[in-house]
């Protein structure tokens, strides 16, 4: 089966929407993540602390949660050259202890830059089990498409970049 994310850059068509699996998360994941990071905000790692706090428990980190869906969405390696760029976050609600998240996306533009690549501007929402929206963000990538030819060399003795008269 053919997924978007193993297309051509060619085949590609704004408005197009995929969703991904799911992914619970759990104590584990925030207390390694706050390991691996450094960030241990007391709404992170502080039981009594976050008791007291607007969401009454601990809760998943923002930057987690980004994380875990880059790594839903199924990025295929002989399409996907890599992420361009995140931008536009906006945390809507917590992810809690035992939560699943999923994408919901959408191609929003996509054009050729150089070459054989171009670049793909996708919408995503993070989506709790229940369908809320826990967090919506653009991200930007460049995906291999089919190779454009390279321009034919100048005739010899030709300056590069003038055309000949």
């Amino acid at each position: 089966m053919t997924t978007l994310f193993t297309r051509d850059l060619g085949a590609l068509r704004t408005g197009e929407r995929f969703t991904t699996r799911g992914r619970t998360v759990t104590e584990s994941d925030v207390v390694a993540f706050a390991a691996l990071t450094g960030d241990h905000h007391p709404q992170h790692a502080d039981a009594e602390w976050a008791r007291e706090s607007r969401f009454g428990e601990r809760i998943a980190h923002g930057m987690l949660v980004l994380s875990y869906a880059v790594g839903l969405v199924p990025l295929d390696p002989e399409r996907i050259v890599a992420l361009r760029g995140i931008r536009d976050a906006v945390f809507k609600a917590p992810v809690r202890f035992g939560d699943t998240i999923h994408v919901e996306g959408r191609i929003e533009a996509a054009r050729p830059l150089a070459g054989d690549v171009g670049l793909v501007t996708t919408l995503w929402r993070i989506v709790n089990q229940d369908g809320a929206t826990v967090a919506r963000l653009t991200v930007d990538v460049l995906w291999r498409g089919e190779r454009v030819p390279e321009p034919a060399p100048a005739p010899e003795g030709a300056i590069a970049g003038v055309l000949p008269l």
